[in-house]
Order: C-alpha cells, then structure tokens, then sequence
C-alpha cells in the first residue's frame, strides 16, 4: 500500500489510504495530471496503454487526469518556446493551457531506433522547463523489450527538464497482447507491474506536493 504523506502527519500508527469512498478533506487539493501520448501512428497500440491509465488513474484516485496525445496537436518543428499561455500561438493555448497547469506528468511512448518518439520530444520542446514536477515513464513496444531502451533515454530527459523521474518505470513488451483498442487490460499477470508502477509515482508526486495528496488504492 501506498502511504499518504498527509497521512503520516495525521497518524503514524495507522498507514491507511483514501479510497474512493474516502476522499481527502476539503482543505486539500486533488492533483492535475497529463498523460503525454508520444506516438503518432494513426492505429497506436502505445495509446492503449495511455488510455487504461488515465482510467484507471481516475478510477483508483480522486485526482484529475487527462491524456495530451501529440496526434492532436500538430505542432511545428521547434522555433520558439512558448514562455507562457498568453505567448502561445492561438491554436495551441488550450495545450498551454494544460501544459503550464499540470502538477505531474506520466510519458508514454514507443520505442523508435532505441529512443523516445521524436513526436514526443518536439512537444516538450516547446514548453518552458518543468522545475521539481514528477514524472512517471512508461515505455511499450510489441516485441519482447518493451521499450527498454526508449526507458534509459527518457531517465536522461527528465533531468534535462529540472524535473524529477519516479524510478519504478513501466516498461511494457507485448504491448498489443495486454491491451485492447478500448484501452482494456487483457493480460492479467501485468497488473502488478501496473500497481507497482502507479504506487511508486503516486508517492513521488505526493511527497513533492504534499498539499494535493490523497491515495491509490
């Protein structure tokens, strides 16, 4: 179980969790976070695994998730930053919008040529740094590594943002063989992986933002 860092102010013998029966009170804030879809393939089986995140996320938490997926948003190659909303071309301020208001990211991309999508990369790109945010990073492919490589890359983007990557990843092999179209689990022994994953960035983020905590279950 993941312990909430509110919690443990509250009560040090008893490591409960908020479930979704059980919010947080009223003073405390719920978090902000953007799933980035980073492959722009029309047919994606990287976005399934986007897709059963952001519910399962606001299945479990009490949080506000969303997905960014970059096929929606047809940027340019980078020439200028977008400093702020108010400096954003006008067809891009919804995505600045959410961009400068997110309190936590989780990346999910393929792996092409060892890396990250360049899809993914040109998106970031065009925002400021993310100073202190959590990141979680999520890899698939449907070969049998999962996006490994692509993973390595990404702990080395992470820094280069000012932010800060949970180092439990979900590297995700067989990606088309454990999620369906609708964004469905289908391969039952990845749900540990799948807890273990979102426990370890629930608690990163929560322990950054201890104001906006609340709990997974």
């Amino acid at each position: 179980m993941v312990h909430s860092p509110w919690l443990k102010q509250r009560d040090c013998t008893n490591y409960g969790l908020w479930t979704m029966d059980h919010r947080p009170p009223p003073n405390l804030q719920n978090m902000n976070i953007e799933i980035i879809s980073g492959s722009p393939r029309t047919n994606s089986v990287t976005y399934r695994l986007a897709l059963f995140l952001q519910k399962h996320l606001s299945q479990h938490t009490p949080h506000q998730v969303n997905i960014i997926d970059v096929r929606d948003w047809k940027l340019p190659l980078l020439e200028h930053v977008f400093s702020s909303v108010e400096n954003t071309p006008e067809e891009f301020k919804p995505l600045a919008e959410r961009m400068f208001a997110a309190d936590a990211f989780i990346l999910v991309t393929p792996e092409y040529n060892g890396s990250y999508s360049p899809a993914l990369q040109n998106l970031i790109d065009h925002f400021p740094k993310q100073a202190h945010k959590p990141f979680g990073l999520v890899t698939a492919s449907t070969g049998a590594m999962g996006g490994m490589r692509a993973s390595q890359q990404l702990l080395l983007l992470v820094p280069a943002l000012f932010g800060i990557a949970s180092p439990y990843m979900l590297v995700t092999p067989f990606v088309d063989k454990k999620f369906n179209e609708a964004g469905e689990l289908t391969d039952a022994s990845f749900t540990k992986s799948i807890d273990l994953f979102t426990k370890e960035f629930l608690w990163l983020a929560e322990t950054l933002r201890p104001e906006l905590s609340t709990a997974y279950n």
